[in-house]
């Protein structure tokens, strides 16, 4: 898409008017999330008729919810996955490529207080550089106490020898699956949220389509299909069950992240403890202005579309944060605290209650019926996971075996990537701005310029922002644009909260639909952190 062209718009009633019963898809793919909009992408990329339905809104479930790093995985090379990492790595240097205004790269520092450690981890990260190859971020390096210090200046200095200081990649991950999403509709593919897939169909015993139903209206919707991809997470033997598949294939684990500001971590330097306490990874991460602390793997055996954080996770979290940072965070300084289920691939006849062993890799299966389900992996890797998929669906005849010959996405740049266009200067200084890329012309053509200001001025909002989610990114309630379209709810739900009238306002006069606003209210009560 030209950078000066509009975008695509996104109007409901538009998409909804080119749902068509008649039409004989080519692809109909059951999920919006990093999966599933990757899927759509691909395929529209290759000359599909793809249709992608999603019961909430985009990236609503763990695609919104990850620690927003894009890496091949420090901690897969310690347990000697190096398929993994590698084709991690690959395809780091590839969405850092394709979506520069969501993707950049990110130093980190692992602090040694142990005369080993700083040899240990700093071998280890040199072979994660080997492996990145041509393809590396920038080299890993030892430092001195001071430069620790100096990178992490409230990291706890007593006891401190130095540290190793290696590159990963950081992403905006709700934004790069609108990105997604709108890049595939400039494609020609058709994607509607709200929009749940209640029924599987099938004709002579194969799977041939869906019926649906719109979550806003209740109007039901027949969707006819050569191929349909389950791609729902950890919802996916849900749709696995009707097609007569009993065994689960998803193990859930839930992993818990705590904001804070940034005070508690000044600077854009990540830090990485490879080995906390009970042996798994903690990271503090500077994101748009705050910081990330976590995260926890925890097994679940319920599917909340908004899971809860346990307080054993949410003290072992600040408790560890408490043993690496000189000033350490407390309750009162919580500003939001979110939960993402990840949707682990669980061996036959486990228990599933050890989800640190179970597989971060996707796994793609077809039923007898013809029902592809896609599952497992990462963020990192969804390009992949799409190529894989397509393969898949050709491989078992369910599309034509050219369409899986070549790539199509591996340079193929997402929307707002073609060049930065000038801003306010207010919002050009604001974190996450950055993210609209060549669109930010856009949004300044866009009738409202107000910002909005905290009172601390560390958040800018615009009402320009908000009526571009809903014209062009496919947002209808207040949620959609506050804690995917903007992140404020992920960064500050208090405020968020406030902001969530004036956002309902706006929202209605461009859609005339119900924005929920009461709904996001308790919402976003939920991520702030509960009083013991």
């Amino acid at each position: 898409m030209p950078s000066k062209a509009l975008p695509l718009l996104t109007r409901r009633e538009d998409l909804l008017a080119r749902l068509d019963p008649h039409a004989v898809y080519d692809l109909a793919i059951v999920g919006g999330g990093a999966t599933g909009l990757g899927v759509a992408l691909d395929a529209a990329a290759r000359g599909l008729k793809v249709v992608l339905v999603e019961a909430n809104d985009f990236a609503k479930g763990t695609s919104s919810r990850s620690t927003k790093l894009v890496h091949g995985g420090v901690r897969y090379l310690a347990q000697g996955n190096i398929g993994l990492v590698r084709e991690a790595l690959h395809e780091r240097s590839t969405l850092l490529r394709n979506a520069p205004h969501i993707a950049q790269p990110l130093p980190f520092v692992v602090p040694a207080y142990k005369w080993w450690e700083t040899a240990f981890y700093g071998i280890g990260l040199k072979m994660y550089d080997a492996l990145a190859g041509a393809s590396g971020l920038g080299s890993t390096h030892f430092l001195s106490r001071q430069a620790t210090l100096a990178c992490l200046p409230n990291v706890q200095p007593d006891h401190l020898r130095g540290g190793v200081q290696y590159w990963d990649g950081q992403f905006n991950d709700a934004k790069l699956a609108l990105a997604l999403a709108r890049s595939a509709a400039a494609q020609g593919a058709l994607l509607i949220n709200y929009m749940k897939a209640t029924k599987l169909q099938y004709t002579e015993g194969r799977v041939s389509g869906l019926q649906c139903e719109d979550v806003l209206s209740g109007q039901s919707h027949a969707l006819q299909a050569r191929c349909v991809v389950n791609a729902t997470g950890v919802w996916v033997d849900a749709l696995r069950e009707q097609d007569g598949t009993l065994e689960p294939l998803v193990a859930p684990s839930q992993g818990v992240h705590i904001v804070v500001d940034a005070q508690f971590l000044p600077g854009h330097t990540a830090l990485m403890i490879p080995k906390t306490a009970d042996g798994r990874v903690l990271f503090a991460v500077p994101w748009l202005g705050k910081v990330i602390l976590g995260t926890t793997d925890t097994p679940r055996n319920d599917l909340a579309t908004e899971p809860l954080a346990f307080e054993e996770e949410i003290d072992f979290i600040l408790s560890e944060a408490s043993r690496y940072l000189r000033m350490a965070p407390r309750r009162c300084d919580v500003k939001s605290i979110w939960v993402g289920l990840r949707p682990l691939v669980k061996p036959p006849k486990d228990d599933g209650e050890n989800t640190k062993g179970l597989s971060r890799e996707h796994t793609v299966l077809v039923s007898r019926s013809g029902l592809v389900t896609v599952t497992g992996g990462k963020w990192t890797t969804y390009r992949a996971m799409a190529e894989d998929v397509l393969r898949k669906c050709a491989d078992s005849g369910l599309l034509a075996a050219s369409v899986a010959k070549t790539a199509h996405t591996d340079k193929l740049a997402l929307v707002g990537a073609e060049s930065t266009a000038l801003a306010p200067k207010a919002l050009c200084e604001a974190e996450g701005w950055h993210s609209y890329g060549s669109e930010q012309a856009f949004v300044q053509a866009l009738p409202g310029h107000d910002v909005w200001l905290s009172d601390d001025k560390d958040e800018v909002f615009c009402e320009a922002m908000v009526r571009f989610a809903a014209r062009y990114e496919y947002a209808v309630h207040v949620e959609d644009v506050l804690a995917r379209r903007s992140r404020l709810l992920f960064l500050d739900a208090r405020l968020a909260a406030q902001w969530a009238p004036r956002v309902a306002q706006i929202l209605q006069e461009e859609t005339g639909l119900d924005p929920a606003l009461e709904s996001f209210i308790q919402l976003a009560g939920q991520y702030l952190l509960p009083k013991v």
